[in-house]
């Protein structure tokens, strides 16, 4: 399908976790998608406190016009696979580390997802990555995203010094 400005598809993002003590982590977004000029919403959604919640949310996430959806959770972590269920919408998973099995948990939680729901899985406390690669589901289809994204990571790489000094 060719885009033009009638039919484009939406550029803002959901940032979603399962708890406030989440956000620590889940912040670090939230601070790439406003370098790349991203807009997005952050909302806390438990999978298992406040299931109707989720439901809503999920299956309104496309009329809200959402792009991407970022869900961060610790331990069982179902939040991701939960959205992804609902939704066609691609779901981020964020692992979040835990005390006992220090986030282990969490990945195994997101990425081991039945066949037919996918959720992509960044690194355990992994938020920032996140931010960067629904920013690369948005540059496919604007370019003022991929534009941005492109410049971050030009001046990413000019940043790294050639010789330890």
């Amino acid at each position: 399908m060719v885009f033009n400005k009638k039919n484009k598809p939406p550029a803002k993002i959901a940032i979603v976790m399962g708890s406030q003590s989440d956000y620590r982590v889940m912040k670090n977004c939230e601070k790439i998608l406003r370098i790349l000029k991203i807009k997005f919403e952050t909302k806390i959604i438990s999978a298992h406190r406040t299931p109707n919640r989720m439901l809503d949310f999920a299956k309104s996430a496309k009329k809200n016009k959402f792009a991407s959806i970022i869900a961060g959770a610790g331990g069982s972590a179902h939040l991701p696979g939960m959205i992804a269920s609902v939704t066609t919408l691609p779901v981020i998973g964020v692992p979040i580390e835990t005390k006992k099995l220090k986030g282990l948990d969490s990945l195994l939680s997101i990425c081991q997802m039945p066949q037919g729901v996918p959720v992509a899985t960044v690194a355990i406390d992994g938020a920032f990555n996140a931010g960067l690669l629904a920013a690369a589901i948005i540059g496919t289809f604007d370019e003022k995203v991929k534009s941005n994204l492109e410049k971050w990571r030009r001046v990413q790489t000019q940043s790294i010094k050639k010789r330890p000094k």
